[in-house]
C-alpha cells in the first residue's frame, strides 16, 4: 500500500515541478546536437520523442497518460499557462476576466471558493470514463461525489427520472397502466444479457429496432421519448429505427450507475473537472513525460510526403513519430466544422426551481418538447461539489445552435432557472478531423459535444487511442470497484 499521499497541492507542486525542472536542466546543460536540426535552431526540451501532444484538454491528457504508461516518451505542450485547455476550471476572477465582465461583485464571496468549468459535464458512475480513470489509477488523485438528481422536462414541467421501479410507480411521468408496463420493461432490461439467449425472451435485439422493442412492451411514444433522451441519452430519434442492442446497452449502463448511488447515475469531482486533465498529466509526468505550458506551436513540421515529424516553437524544434492534439493546433484544412454549441454559464443565489432544492441536478429537455430538433441540457452544481461559495449555485445550459440566435437556442433552459445574478454565454464551433491520421501521423481529437455528460466524448477518446496505437484500450475493468468514499 502507498504511504498516506501528500495534500493535493504538495503533490502537485512536487510532481508538476519535475517535468519543468527536467526541461530547465536541459537548457543549462550543453544541448544535444541532432543531424535533423537546421542551422540556428535549438532542440525543444530533449529534442526527440515518441509522441508530441498539443493542448492539455482532457482528451489529450488521457492520451499522454496512457501512452506514457505504455513506455512511450511524451512531450506535452500547451499555449496556455494552465491545464485543461477548453475544459479548464476557472476561479471567479478568471471567469469574469475571460468574459470581459469587469470585477466580480464582492457578495459572490472568495475567489478561491470557485472552480467553474467552461465545459461542464457529469460522469456516468459505471460508464467508460470511470473505467478509464480506474484503468489508469487516476482515481487516487480525485475525490468524487454523486449528483443529487436527474430530471426530464415534459409538458412544461420538470419531473424526476425515476431512480427505482418503486419510484417509477409513483412518478407523474406516466399513467397507472403505463407505469406497470414501464416497470416490466425495466425488469427485462435489468436481466437482459446479450450472451445468454434465455434472457432474451424470444427477442433478437440485433434485428428488432428500439421502436419495435418499446411497442412490444406496449409503451406509448411519450414514454419512448423520455426513456431514450433522459436515460439512454440519445440525442435525436434516428436510433428508434436502428437495432435496439446498442441503445439497450446504454440504458443498462444508466440503470447500473443509478443503482450504484441511488440518487442519480452521475458523479462529479470535487473542485471541478479541471482535476481530470491534471490527474492524467500527473500520470504522464510520473512515467517520465515532459510538460511545457505557455508554449505556442508555430508550425507542425511535415516531410515532402506530408507526414508530420515534429513541431517548431520559436527557434526550437522537437521531433516525434506522431503529433496528437486538439483541433485548435491544426491548420483549417485538417479539420471540418460540424456545428456550433451555445453554452450559458449562470450564477444563481438559489437551487433550480422544481428540483427539490437539490445541491446538484441534471435536467434534459428533449428537443421535441420545445419545438427543437436538438435536446437542451441543464446542469447545476454548488458548494457541495466545492465549485462555488456557499449559497451560490452554478447552472449551465448547453445545446447545439439551430435557431441562428444563441439566446433563442438556450431560452428553454434559461426559462427553468428563475432569477439569474450573472450569466456568461459562449458560442463555440465544433470540429472533427478530416482524416484518421494513420498516413500523415497527425492524430486530432474531436471537439467536446453539447451534452452534459461524457458518454459521446469517451467514444472519441477510445477511437483516438485505437487510431494512435492500433489497439483497443482494455475496458473490461469493473466500474463498481472505485476505491473512494462517494
Amino acid at each position: 500500500e502507498e504511504a498516506k499521499p501528500a495534500t493535493m497541492a504538495e503533490e502537485q507542486a512536487g510532481e508538476e515541478a519535475k517535468p519543468a525542472t527536467m526541461a530547465e536542466e536541459t537548457e543549462e546543460e550543453i544541448k544535444p546536437k541532432f543531424d535533423w536540426l537546421p542551422e540556428g535552431m535549438e532542440p525543444l526540451a530533449d529534442g526527440e520523442y515518441d509522441a508530441i501532444i498539443m493542448g492539455t484538454g482532457l482528451k489529450e491528457c488521457v492520451m499522454s497518460g496512457l501512452l506514457s504508461v505504455k513506455g512511450m516518451k511524451v512531450l506535452h505542450v500547451d499555449r496556455n499557462g494552465y491545464y485543461g485547455a477548453d475544459c479548464a476550471s476557472l476561479n471567479l476572477t478568471n471567469l469574469y476576466e475571460k468574459f470581459k465582465a469587469g470585477e466580480p461583485p464582492s457578495f459572490l464571496g472568495a475567489n478561491r471558493d470557485y472552480n467553474v468549468d467552461l465545459i461542464p459535464k457529469f460522469i456516468m458512475a459505471c460508464g467508460n470514463l470511470t473505467k478509464m480513470l480506474l484503468h489508469s489509477k487516476v482515481t487516487r488523485y480525485l475525490e468524487f461525489k454523486s449528483i443529487d438528481g436527474s430530471y426530464v422536462y415534459k409538458n412544461g414541467k420538470v419531473l424526476k427520472v425515476p431512480a427505482t421501479p418503486e419510484e417509477a410507480l409513483r412518478s407523474p411521468l406516466m399513467g397507472l397502466f403505463e407505469k406497470r408496463r414501464f416497470r416490466k420493461f425495466l425488469v427485462f432490461i435489468d436481466q437482459y444479457d446479450a450472451g445468454k439467449p434465455e434472457t432474451h425472451e424470444g427477442r433478437d435485439l440485433n434485428t428488432m429496432t428500439m421502436r419495435e422493442l418499446y411497442v412490444n412492451f406496449g409503451l406509448v411514444p411519450d414514454t419512448h421519448e423520455f426513456i431514450s433522451h433522459a436515460m439512454c441519452l440519445q440525442l435525436h430519434d434516428d436510433h428508434l429505427d436502428q437495432p435496439a442492442a446498442p441503445t439497450v446497452k446504454e440504458l443498462q449502463c444508466y440503470c447500473y450507475s443509478l443503482a450504484r448511488y441511488g440518487t442519480s447515475p452521475y458523479i462529479y469531482p470535487l473542485y471541478g473537472l479541471g482535476g481530470l486533465p491534471e490527474g492524467f498529466s500527473r500520470l504522464c509526468a510520473i512515467h517520465g513525460g515532459t510538460f511545457m505550458l505557455n508554449r505556442d506551436v508555430d508550425e507542425i513540421l511535415k516531410d515532402a510526403n506530408g507526414v508530420a515529424y515534429g513541431i517548431k516553437s520559436g527557434n526550437e524544434m522537437a521531433k516525434a513519430k506522431m503529433v496528437i492534439g486538439d483541433p485548435s493546433y491544426f491548420p483549417k484544412d485538417a479539420i471540418r466544422p460540424t456545428g456550433k454549441i451555445v453554452r450559458c454559464i449562470c450564477l444563481l443565489n438559489h437551487p433550480i426551481p422544481n428540483t427539490n432544492d437539490q445541491e446538484s441536478a441534471q435536467i434534459i429537455i428533449p428537443g421535441p418538447q420545445v419545438g427543437r430538433k436538438n435536446d437542451v441540457f441543464v446542469c447545476s452544481l454548488s458548494s457541495a461539489h466545492a465549485v462555488s461559495a456557499r449559497g451560490v449555485y452554478i447552472a449551465i445550459v448547453s445545446t447545439l445552435a439551430e435557431k441562428g440566435n444563441p439566446e433563442e437556442d438556450v431560452k428553454p433552459g434559461l426559462d427553468l432557472l428563475g432569477h439569474v445574478i450573472q450569466r456568461f454565454t459562449t458560442v463555440a464551433t465544433t470540429y472533427v478531423p478530416i482524416d484518421d491520421g494513420t498516413t500523415n501521423k497527425c492524430f486530432i481529437s474531436s471537439s467536446f459535444d453539447e451534452t452534459s455528460h461524457f458518454e459521446g466524448d469517451v467514444e472519441d477518446m477510445l477511437e483516438l487511442y485505437r487510431r494512435v496505437t492500433g489497439e483497443e484500450l482494455d475496458m473490461d475493468i469493473n466500474a463498481d470497484s472505485v476505491e473512494a468514499d462517494y
